[in-house]
């Protein structure tokens, strides 16, 4: 793809987060963009954030559990980066009508990273052994793409159709809880939504990690000591508005709740 093109969407997709609006899907527009192509774009929107005064403080990978491939007919995996400006504080009320177009929240494990990990041939014993922490979390996903009409190229475009997220007050060792068993609890307005275990994300948490750095590495860019890694859904994504109340509980890791304004 030209590069005028790549920065026109990436530009595009921007103003439509500081605006609050939806734009066509680019794979409408531009068929034969590839995933390449898409990354291109995603990198552009995102160095505008930080050319605005945002800072990169961690990474994600979304499309990981079955449910949600399903439900955004998007069948393989992606990643985009966290911006403090998307960080939200435990008890903290998330102001999603100010924020987002579109939002639909996913309960998550977050790991938090004490050393870099850089691939290829990164391990899970790796991810491991980098790991400070992991964190019950809230990721709030939304998508600039009117209705959510996404193709793999263009939620990768969207940054990984990044929104905003929320991490609970614990935190334990990896080592100490099995991630891949692990159940989740998800609970909107006191009412049980759904539920989860870590093996719903590429059969573990862990898996997820490991794919993104070994993903990244091909791009020369690493997970970085202290960065945040939200390593995917283990539910069904779930829409979200102004008023609703969410709180998410999993097993040996601890709970998150977000209320939404």
């Amino acid at each position: 793809m030209d590069k005028n093109i790549i920065e026109r969407c990436g530009d595009e997709l921007y103003n439509a987060l500081q605006h609050r609006e939806t734009i066509a899907p680019i794979t409408e527009r531009y068929t034969d963009i590839t995933l390449e192509d898409a990354y291109h774009i995603s990198l552009r929107m995102v160095e505008n954030r930080v050319n605005a005064g945002a800072k990169i403080i961690g990474k994600k990978i979304g499309v990981t559990s079955k449910a949600v491939q399903t439900m955004l007919n998007v069948h393989q995996p992606d990643f985009g980066y966290l911006t403090d400006d998307m960080a939200f504080s435990q008890g903290e009320e998330m102001p999603i009508s100010e924020r987002l177009i579109q939002p639909k929240a996913e309960g998550e494990i977050a790991f938090i990273l004490k050393k870099d990990l850089l691939g290829p041939g990164i391990t899970n014993a790796d991810v491991l052994a980098a790991t400070e922490c992991v964190m019950p979390c809230f990721e709030i996903v939304d998508s600039r793409i009117q209705d959510w009409k996404i193709k793999i190229q263009d939620t990768i475009a969207d940054n990984a159709s990044c929104g905003l997220f929320v991490l609970g007050d614990n935190a334990v060792s990896p080592r100490k809880v099995d991630l891949s068993t692990c159940g989740m609890v998800v609970e909107k307005n006191g009412q049980i939504i759904s539920t989860g275990a870590g093996a719903a994300a590429l059969g573990s948490p862990v898996n997820c990690v490991a794919w993104l750095a070994n993903t990244l590495g091909e791009f020369g860019i690493s997970l970085k000591a202290g960065e945040v890694i939200l390593s995917g859904s283990l539910v069904p994504l779930e829409s979200v508005q102004a008023g609703d109340f969410m709180s998410v509980s999993i097993g040996g890791i601890g709970s998150a709740s977000v209320r939404f304004t």
